[in-house]
């Protein structure tokens, strides 16, 4: 059954239409299921595939790619790129070329070029945050683009981010990173860090669960990479559509909107 707003809450058409678009990727199907779809394996499968001494170095894995990425990618123009290519199809090629290096030396290799596709990630990230008018130079705007590598990512056990929620996860990182306007100038702080490295590390490890298929090589690494990079592109492009609407009509009007919708196609 769906939600009928008041018509004081309600957006205008091509806002409402934005929004919509951001909920079905927000609240949509889980990466966790294009993976599964790529390497032809069941997510608990997956889940099962990863060696144990992969599992015993991801963590640190994943806080030392968070690093290099925000060291690398923050600060620059995430919109410049060789011989000025399209911004997206140009991180789509260096993804897919990294991916298949990564699936061409196994899981050694692909631990090795993460935080290679981190930083292609996280630059992409911050396109999408300046094509929604938004400066990722600015503390608070890369503080968000790395909230993104939460907000796309499973909590726990959960398969799917929409069991937890859009906002609930948003709330949780506020929490986190009160003074991200100051907090960030000198680098990541601890506590923000682990938050994001705590969820992201779920999806990089079924990302190197589905590379660990036996048969998956160097085309099917490329495309692990490539649906990677697409899921928290999209992530992101929805996340920073929600913060524009925000600025323009009010966080608390959007919020209604976007309950409504989410609870609407759910129905």
């Amino acid at each position: 059954m769906s939600t009928t707003l008041p018509a004081l809450l309600t957006l205008p058409e091509d806002a409402q239409t934005d929004l919509a678009k951001a909920v079905a990727t927000l609240e949509g199907p889980s990466f966790a299921a294009r993976l599964a779809g790529i390497a032809g394996t069941p997510v608990e499968a997956l889940k099962a595939r990863l060696p144990e001494g992969v599992r015993d170095q991801l963590d640190h894995a994943v806080r030392r790619a968070l690093e290099k990425a925000w060291s690398t990618a923050v600060g620059s123009e995430p919109r410049r790129t060789p011989f000025n290519m399209d911004v997206a199809w140009f991180h789509r090629g260096v993804a897919m070329a990294s991916g298949a290096a990564g699936g061409a030396l196994g899981l050694l290799g692909t631990l090795a070029e993460l935080p290679v596709s981190t930083t292609i990630l996280l630059r992409q990230i911050a396109a999408e945050a300046a094509a929604a008018g938004e400066d990722p130079k600015v503390a608070a705007t890369a503080a968000e683009c790395m909230a993104v590598f939460a907000i796309g990512s499973p909590n726990s056990t959960e398969d799917d981010v929409a069991e937890t929620g859009y906002f609930a996860a948003r709330i949780a990182l506020a929490q986190m990173l009160p003074n991200a306007a100051s907090g960030l100038v000198s680098g990541l702080l601890p506590g923000f860090l682990g938050a994001i490295a705590a969820r992201f590390t779920g999806t990089v490890g079924l990302k190197l669960s589905a590379q660990a298929v036996p048969v998956i090589g160097a085309a099917a690494g490329a495309a692990i990479n490539l649906a990677f990079l697409e899921h928290f592109r999209g992530v992101a492009n929805a996340h920073f559509t929600v913060r524009k609407l925000e600025r323009i009509y009010g966080a608390d009007r959007v919020r209604a909107a976007y309950d409504a919708l989410r609870d609407g196609s759910s129905a």
